[in-house]
């Protein structure tokens, strides 16, 4: 608590804070409907709704999965460890994603058949399906303590665990909706542990196909790296953080990437950087080019769709899949449309004086 204090207290100092935004609570968890909400973000469904996980409470105090309104209802779908031993798993620590089928994926960090956590299909309707249990293979070669998953472009999920692997240092995975499991990396499979160690997050799909992440420890000074893996499990540690004299680029990043639209790679590290040693902001470019981004991955013909990226002013058209959707505002960063009738799934394309944007996922037109 103190150096929680002792960091508010610092920001505060350095500038005034003003509140330009009205914030209003949409609910307020009492316990029996769950609380701790986990640290991933809430997912808006093809449907509008939001749906989030919380980490402790609910039927029976191991975490629920909920369903949100935009107005502010909340209904609890699942109450974890509701089986046996908890065997369905309990306390998810990261969010869901909603995959291409409309149902949604996640894991717990604990329970499961041995107890080393689970990865899970859950349906809107609260249907949950166990779909592994981490730890099943003797001494744990599978990992343990998963962490969020991503759905990539060949229709798998892929994500880490924290523990377990070959070294007990945590694992990347690859696990098909079906829940066959496949460990790509056991970290710390190098001398002297300079592929990274202690994933705290999961990965991303970047533009090239390729994943991205951060491990906590390890790398060529024990303070974390960033890494590159391929969909095959072919690992590249990219950075070694505390490379640079007096940390200046940072030390034990907590937190996972994200790929701008410019194509650079951004994440955080918790402690380094300045004398203060209270954490970076990072940059890391893979050569990769910039690309468009939709604020939502599915529609309905009509609904409109934020084009998010990078000198936008002056597009001249828009097309979903090939079919030529309104421009019915544009700025440099960001395109108003809406989904044109006679659209079908696939990919978005901006084109600008500059040249030509594609989105970095297919959008869903929905019936």
């Amino acid at each position: 608590m103190a150096l929680w204090w002792r960091s508010l207290r610092r920001r505060s100092q350095r500038r005034p804070i003003s509140w330009t935004r009205t914030l209003a609570l949409a609910d307020v968890f009492d316990g029996t409907d769950g609380c701790y909400p986990s640290n991933g973000p809430l997912v808006q469904a093809f449907n509008g709704n939001l749906y989030g996980t919380t980490e402790e409470c609910g039927a029976n105090t191991d975490g629920t999965v909920f369903e949100m309104t935009p107005s502010g209802t909340l209904t609890t779908l699942y109450n974890f460890c509701s089986q046996s031993g908890c065997a369905d798993g309990g306390r998810p620590t990261a969010g869901l994603i909603q995959a291409t089928d409309g149902n949604f994926y996640g894991t717990t960090p604990m329970g499961g058949a041995n107890s080393a956590g689970t990865v899970f299909e859950i349906t809107p309707s609260g249907t949950l399906t166990t779909l592994y249990s981490f730890c099943a293979q003797s001494g744990c070669p599978d990992g343990s303590s998963p962490s969020g998953l991503v759905q990539a472009t060949d229709g798998n999920f892929y994500g880490t665990t924290g523990e377990g692997g070959a070294n007990n240092l945590g694992t990347v995975f690859q696990i098909t909706p079906g829940g066959a499991l496949t460990t790509l990396h056991s970290f710390c499979s190098q001398s002297g542990c300079p592929d990274g160690s202690f994933p705290l997050t999961g990965v991303i799909q970047a533009t090239d196909g390729n994943f991205y992440g951060t491990t906590n420890l390890g790398g060529a000074k024990n303070d974390g790296t960033v890494f590159e893996i391929t969909p095959s499990g072919t690992l590249t540690t990219l950075h070694s953080f505390c490379s640079q004299s007096g940390c200046s680029d940072g030390d034990q990043p907590t937190a996972g990437l994200v790929q701008d639209t410019n194509g650079i790679l951004y994440g955080t590290t918790s402690l380094g950087g300045g004398s203060t040693f209270d954490g970076t902001v990072f940059s890391i470019s893979m050569g990769l080019g910039p690309f468009v981004e939709t604020n939502r991955t599915a529609g309905k013909v009509g609904s409109k769709v934020i084009i998010l990226g990078n000198n936008l002013t002056g597009a001249t058209s828009i097309t979903f899949n090939g079919t030529t959707a309104p421009l019915l505002k544009v700025t440099a960063a960001a395109i108003l449309t809406s989904v044109p009738t006679g659209a079908t799934t696939g990919t978005v394309t901006v084109t600008t004086p500059s040249g030509t944007l594609n989105s970095n996922a297919p959008f869903r037109v929905l019936p």
